[in-house]
């Protein structure tokens, strides 16, 4: 099998590494952090290299490009710790829209496409443990439309968004798969503004309440649309975690061979090398993973959830040591708030719980491994 990427995907990883190095240096994404996190402004810059309309179809006006694209980019935007919802509103949001009738893709996907308008999901609820069945939102039908009820949490650059997927539940049982819906809700048809708030990483998220709001169906049954869409925004995680490990050892790498202890440079030391040699081995093993996750994104759903959720058993466990060993052969400065070290440790947290923590994912490959004699069979 080939693992070599085309030109045109290297000249796309090209560009916005150019953009990250020249356009989002460290003390640019330090300053937004610190004024609250805002992502809108970057939003665009992305729209400018056409990033926004990569997963967006080119009948709809974006790029039609694949997964492996968006692994290329998500990796090099994890690499540059440029904090935008790209998962969320680059890749999730494009597919959950493709699943609505013509008139609604026409009058979103092109300014989606275009960074006009940022759609985020919005997905999460209380007491759900990654359990995206757990819907408690309920939708009602409203003359010739939907209203809905309930609330989500978390919601990615909520206050800044022109518009949210919620699933929300027309029929059966808060846990069941079956009777879960799609709609989109405009920003400006809430009843109160989303209230915003700094997440631990420097980016933005926010409370969403619904209450008998205005919807646009998008789906009646909508789970397995939005379990794939969810699934590519995992592959998208996974992609941007390798790039933060990969620059987080690249700095350390870089401290470890000027930083002097007795008169040397502590990367002489013994112990330290075979610390950097363990954190290396799971960067790589990361990196195979992530490679493994999105060129499973086309298989059919088991296989496919089966292999998203062991790509994250190893992401989660990378991140964890990859993140620690580099942060504690760094010392003190390692989360100095000024130091780069301490965001990409902090992004790298994060994202160990986006879409389902390490252990949630574990359960999910026990799940599916019941009638298997081992991980390799």
């Amino acid at each position: 099998m080939d693992f070599d990427f085309s030109d045109d995907q290297e000249a796309l990883r090209d560009a916005v590494r150019r953009w990250v190095d020249k356009g989002f240096a460290f003390e640019r994404r330090h300053a937004l952090a610190k004024a609250g996190g805002a992502s809108r402004a970057v939003w665009s810059e992305l729209a400018e290299l056409g990033l926004t309309g990569l997963q967006v179809a080119e009948a709809d006006g974006g790029l039609g490009l694949g997964a492996v694209e968006a692994m290329v980019v998500a990796e090099e935007l994890g690499r540059g710790i440029v904090h935008v919802p790209f998962a969320e509103a680059g890749v999730m949001a494009p597919l959950l829209l493709a699943s609505a009738d013509a008139e609604l893709r026409a009058a979103w996907l092109p300014r989606l496409a275009s960074g006009e308008a940022l759609v985020v999901p919005a997905v999460q609820e209380r007491a759900a443990r990654y359990r995206l069945a757990h819907v408690r939102t309920r939708a009602q039908r409203a003359g010739t439309g939907w209203t809905l009820t309930g609330a989500k949490h978390v919601v990615p650059a909520g206050d800044e968004a022109d518009a949210f997927i919620v699933p929300a539940r027309i029929a059966g049982a808060e846990d069941d798969e079956a009777g879960i819906g799609l709609f989109l809700v405009e920003a400006a048809a809430l009843p109160s503004r989303p209230r915003g708030y700094p997440t631990q990483d420097g980016a933005r998220a926010a409370e969403l309440l619904l209450d008998a709001t205005p919807a646009l169906l998008l789906a009646e049954e909508g789970f397995e649309t939005l379990e794939a869409a969810q699934d590519a925004a995992i592959a998208a995680w996974c992609a941007e975690a390798v790039g933060l490990m990969d620059r987080l050892v690249a700095i350390t790498l870089e401290y470890m061979n000027t930083r002097k202890q007795f008169g040397v440079a502590i990367g002489s030391f013994q112990a330290l090398r075979h610390r950097m040699a363990d954190v290396k081995m799971a960067l790589e093993l990361a990196r195979s993973m992530s490679w493994f996750a999105t060129l499973k994104l086309g298989e059919p759903r088991a296989g496919r959830r089966r292999a998203l959720a062991q790509a994250r058993v190893q992401l989660g466990r990378s991140m964890r040591l990859v993140g620690q060993e580099c942060i504690q052969m760094h010392g003190g400065i390692g989360v100095t708030d000024e130091y780069i070290a301490s965001h990409l440790f902090k992004r790298l947290t994060m994202l160990e719980f986006a879409g389902g923590d390490s252990l949630h994912h574990l359960g999910e490959v026990a799940t599916r491994m019941q009638d298997q004699a081992g991980v390799f069979s």
